[in-house]
């Protein structure tokens, strides 16, 4: 009997694991597992611990009494928390305190939004008090207009105790107005309780630093960019010891993401993109000795190591995914190299599904290097069937292209529904060497849309490709690109898709909220009219001066709340496409961000996005 394939009601209807850590007893790893009621348009939360050498999860709900508390100091006395406080004069009553049903906000500066929230004079602090009943909280950061955690997406692990309990360290970019937003200069800054006094750890580095973690042995590591204004910049990690910083990653052609000490201090375990995939990877700390660094790849396969829980003895417990399944926990042992799955929040929907078959395709691009495109081939694929074919344009733009799972963006279920995808791992991404992912750096139209371009000429030279049925899709830079290749594709392409794309890249300098990466990635403002590379840009680059050779039907989405890629540029694009008398939709999300995260919006998201295929392609 033909097994079931994935549809978007079953896809919404899956676990989403989110590891917490490792059981103080160290014999258990605790999640939870969000699960998504369309009906109620939320997601549901339940909390387990899972024996990591086997047996059933158990579901919790106390995982402070399970967990091990980092926010309380080693020494046991003090607790560290954080919380929002009001810091800026900038609603009306507050400059008009009896107009207090007024509707206004005033500005002198920008960063006056960000990712999806106004800015309303409120800062995210660190505190810390005694860990007893009835203790009164002290402000780390008292007065600052600064955010520590990090907005949009920093969490408590933007701050951690030093190990002899006298000092916090915490993640702040202490920069305000029209100077952060033109900065990603975080620091790591240490603020000394008996003393009240705080210092810059990394005021050297003009670039980005995040994810300080102490070893067993009291040294500190943590994540660093170099270039300020340089969001996609090398991550390297660097440990501070006996008064100096060695940089482990230096020489390596990478980029390092997640990590964590192993127990005895004398290695980093990191993850990193690498070839498509997200691998394991191992760096040795010599310390003051004369071994040489050393960095090894751990793992190998066509999967994506996406988080770093814990050790339990020889074992490092992550999640893993690949393009036909949502994250679940396993454990590797580092000497056996053998792998465990230990949760199985969705393996019984998986396995009466027929999944989609993910292949490795290597192109050769138009100035000879070799291209990594990911094909993906519907379930019980048949070659000698002609197949309709999307050509999916990643985000980014330096994300990697590597073998995650979406729940918007997913290949299985595209492929569910007859479609071939060609995902290729065109220039600016990360993985395949610094070179290759910074050349998309201030030349957005140019080598990338030949790269596109090969990915998708290269797979219609096969029989089972149906080369007058093509279509690209995209979001955020891959919006921009589905918006460019609109205008240059000659006839390749019968239908497109676009969420949350740049169209016009003068009025993106104009509207978004993160100024430095227009900056870096346009290589200045429109204005300047004597800097040639900005100006090509604003000019060859821009999508708006290809309208004219518009073709083909195109489908625009666009979250009302996305202040990365703010609403006009889908406005100006929906609206330039009916002007031309191009079949075109506009799919409005008012309530969404970058992203569509309520269940009843993204059931509909889906739905459009494969009603607008079977109309136009």
């Amino acid at each position: 009997m033909a097994q079931d394939v994935m549809t978007p009601e079953l896809l919404w209807k899956l676990g989403r694991i989110t590891p917490l850590g490792i059981s103080k007893d160290e014999k258990n790893v605790v999640y939870k597992v969000e699960t998504p009621s369309v009906t109620e348009n939320k997601l549901d939360t339940t909390f387990y611990t899972l024996p990591i050498h086997g047996e059933n999860p158990t579901e919790i709900k106390d995982t402070a009494a399970v967990l091990k508390d980092k926010n309380i100091s080693p020494d046991g006395k003090y607790i560290v928390y954080n919380e929002e406080v009001k810091i800026d004069k900038v609603l009306g009553k507050d400059f008009y305190p009896t107009l207090e049903k007024s509707e206004v906000q005033i500005y002198n500066e920008l960063n006056y939004r960000h990712w999806d929230t106004w800015n309303e004079g409120k800062f995210n602090h660190v505190f810390y008090k005694e860990n007893k009943e009835g203790a009164v909280g002290i402000d780390i950061l008292k007065g600052e207009n600064f955010d520590s955690p990090q907005k949009p997406f920093g969490e408590d692990e933007d701050y951690i105790w030093s190990p002899d309990s006298k000092s916090i360290l915490y993640v702040c970019k202490k920069k305000a107005g029209t100077a952060y937003a033109i900065s990603t200069n975080t620091n790591i800054f240490e603020y000394n309780l008996e003393t009240g006094k705080t210092i810059n750890r990394t005021e050297d580095n003009l670039g980005c630093d995040t994810a300080p973690q102490f070893s067993s042995t009291g040294n500190l590591a943590w994540l660093q960019m170099k270039r300020d204004g340089y969001e996609a910049d090398k991550n390297d990690l660097i440990v501070s010891f006996e008064g100096m910083n060695m940089n482990l990653t230096a020489n390596w052609d990478g980029t390092a993401n997640h990590f964590i000490w192993s127990n005895d201090g004398k290695k980093i375990y990191f993850i990193a993109p690498i070839d498509g995939t997200k691998q394991l990877f191992e760096v040795n700390f010599p310390g003051l000795t004369k071994i040489a660094i050393n960095v090894q790849q751990i793992t190998n396969g066509d999967f994506d190591i996406n988080d770093l829980i814990g050790f339990s003895g020889d074992e490092i417990i992550i999640t893993r995914t690949d393009m036909n399944h949502a994250a679940e926990i396993f454990s590797f042992d580092l000497n056996k190299n053998s792998w465990k799955q230990l949760s199985n929040v969705n393996t019984a929907i998986y396995n009466s599904l027929a999944l989609s078959k993910t292949e490795r395709r290597y192109v050769t691009t138009t100035d000879g290097k070799k291209m990594l495109v990911w094909v993906i081939l519907p379930p019980n694929f048949d070659a000698s069937k002609k197949h309709p074919t999307l050509l999916f344009c990643q985000g980014g733009p330096q994300a990697p292209l590597t073998q995650g799972y979406s729940f918007r963006w997913n290949f299985q279920l595209m492929a569910a529904n007859g479609y071939i995808v060609i995902a290729p791992n065109r220039r600016g991404m990360q993985g395949l060497g610094v070179e290759w992912n910074e050349q998309i750096s201030k030349d957005w139209g140019g080598q990338v849309m030949d790269d596109y371009l090969s990915a998708i000429d290269d797979i219609t030279k096969e029989e089972y490709v149906d080369a007058a049925r093509l279509g690209c899709v995209g979001a955020s830079y891959g919006g921009y690109s589905v918006f460019y290749l609109a205008g240059i594709h000659n006839n390749r392409f019968k239908t497109f898709i676009a969420h949350d794309g740049v169209f016009n890249t003068q009025s993106m300098f104009g509207t978004t909220e993160e100024v430095f990466f227009c900056n870096w990635d346009f290589g200045g403002a429109y204005w300047e009219k004597d800097n040639a590379v900005a100006q090509k840009a604003y000019t060859t680059f821009n999508p708006i001066n290809m309208v004219e050779k518009w073709n083909k039907p195109i489908l625009i989405i666009q979250g009302g709340k996305d202040f990365r890629v703010p609403i006009g540029q889908g406005q100006e694009a929906f609206q330039a496409a009916q002007l031309r008398g191009i079949k075109s939709r506009f799919l409005y999300f008012p309530e969404e961000n970058h992203w569509v995260l309520k269940p009843q919006n993204a059931q509909i998201w889906q739905g459009e996005f494969f009603k607008w295929l079977k109309e136009t392609l």
